[in-house]
């Protein structure tokens, strides 16, 4: 609840409050956009009445996630009644896809930015201070291109880093390529050069990030591939682990899990999103490939890397989704034993192929078929993570652990998180903690 009490009207610098929901693009975006703002002058607040500036940076992915953002919207309607030079934006997905209309439902809302745009955030709240006028960017051309300030990031020792964005596939259920466009892949040298630099701050661990990551380099002369850039990212020096995600398995290539296999530094860990067992659900979702591939996909890479970890995702209750679909996939999941998965109920998309189907699975049903699967996963991981007591594993040290500030969170190669008692002065260290008890979500050791 805003207190308006606190408010505070006269104030000597710029604030900012920035407020993201979503995927990681979504968190690296909200990172790039904030060290923009931090040199154009603006300091970050934790607090909504210590702002000037009020950002959310939305998804679209899911119906809920706008739900939150326009209620969170709404909550403000007082505060910019009563101090009308506040500036109100919502950034990213949602903006892209609701545009205008945004301004018409939440008219106290100041600026709409969307995917493409956000690296004209200081321009864009400029034009608003000096005009006092709507201001809508959602420009389809605009290529998004930030000078990244490495010295700006949450975590130091970890970082993202966005080797392409948007994708071609067209899934019926995804809101993705209409909201952050086609396919764009940065070169090889640009993206070492980011790499390079974060690790020259510190940076030991780079999460490669692409809303279909295994497609990059096609939009690149020479057949780039994915591998080609984790064979020269690879090698530079004092760099200690490379990830990637999000794996669409269309696209995963035999190749590839090939070059995982042989590069050090590259973490044993995939998130591939299979999002049903049933081949004929696969099939109505344009996923392109069938549960066998899938299988086989996993299978090869377990063969080359025995000790890799595989996340994947799953949506229930889509349309057409019938009891032995459903049992399809709970046989998947019950035969590849993922080490987590994230699990949703379908949500239609406007403008999606899926929104011209019929949403024909009853609430209560996808209620159910939600809940069985979580409480699978549940059971699944716990078996995998108990498996793991008594051994040894090397973690790179994160901070405090959010459950018990006492105590130290590390993460290993394969993106277990580990809870340990050891000094501040390890964070940002690999360290080998022997493992003593397990959750279904957490290990626990000593050093």
């Amino acid at each position: 609840m805003i207190n308006l009490a606190d408010y505070k009207n006269e104030r000597q610098y710029k604030t900012v409050f920035f407020e993201t929901f979503g995927c990681q693009m979504n968190k690296l975006d909200a990172e790039l956009s904030l060290g923009l703002l931090q040199e154009d002058g603006y300091s970050i607040v934790d607090k909504v009445e210590e702002a000037d500036v009020i950002l959310y940076n939305t998804c679209s992915v899911r119906q809920h996630a706008e739900d939150k953002v326009y209620s969170h919207l709404g909550a403000l309607r007082t505060l910019k009644k009563k101090h009308p030079d506040v500036i109100v934006g919502v950034l990213g997905c949602m903006a892209q896809k609701d545009a205008q209309s945004i301004f018409k439902r939440m008219p106290h809302v100041d600026l709409v930015c969307g995917t493409r745009m956000f690296s004209r955030l200081p321009e864009l709240l400029l034009k608003i201070r000096n005009h006092g006028n709507h201001v809508l960017a959602v420009d389809e051309d605009e290529i998004v291109d930030v000078k990244r300030i490495a010295a700006y990031r949450p975590n130091v020792y970890q970082a993202f880093v966005t080797v392409m964005r948007g994708c071609d596939n067209y899934c019926s259920y995804c809101i993705v390529p209409y909201v952050r466009g086609r396919e764009v892949s940065r070169t090889i040298a640009d993206v070492k050069q980011e790499v390079m630099e974060l690790v020259s701050n510190g940076c030991r661990e780079i999460t490669l990030l692409g809303q279909n990551i295994n497609s990059y380099g096609k939009s690149l002369p020479g057949n780039i591939t994915l591998g080609d850039l984790l064979i020269e990212l690879n090698g530079v020096e004092k760099l200690e682990r490379l990830r990637f995600v999000t794996s669409h398995p269309k696209d995963m290539s035999r190749d590839l899990i090939r070059t995982m296999s042989q590069l050090d530094k590259v973490c044993e860990y995939l998130h591939m999103p299979a999002q049903s067992g049933s081949d004929r659900i696969l099939k109505k979702m344009h996923r392109g490939y069938t549960a066998g591939y899938y299988r086989e996909l996993i299978q090869y890479a377990r063969d080359l890397m025995p000790t890799i970890k595989v996340a994947s995702d799953f949506i229930v209750g889509f349309p057409g989704e019938t009891e032995e679909d459903f049992q399809e996939t709970v046989c998947l999941m019950e035969d590849l034993r993922f080490q987590n998965c994230f699990i949703f109920k379908y949500s239609t998309r406007t403008g999606t192929k899926a929104a011209e189907l019929t949403d024909d699975v009853p609430d209560e049903i996808k209620k159910k078929r939600n809940a069985t699967l979580l409480d699978l996963q549940k059971k699944i991981s716990l078996e995998e993570n108990k498996k793991l007591i008594g051994r040894k594993l090397q973690a790179l040290v994160e901070g405090a652990s959010k459950s018990d500030p006492n105590k130290l969170s590390g993460r290993t190669r394969q993106n277990n998180i580990i809870v340990f008692k050891g000094q501040p002065a390890l964070v940002g260290t690999l360290v080998d903690i022997t493992i003593n008890e397990a959750t279904d979500l957490t290990l626990f050791g000593t050093m």
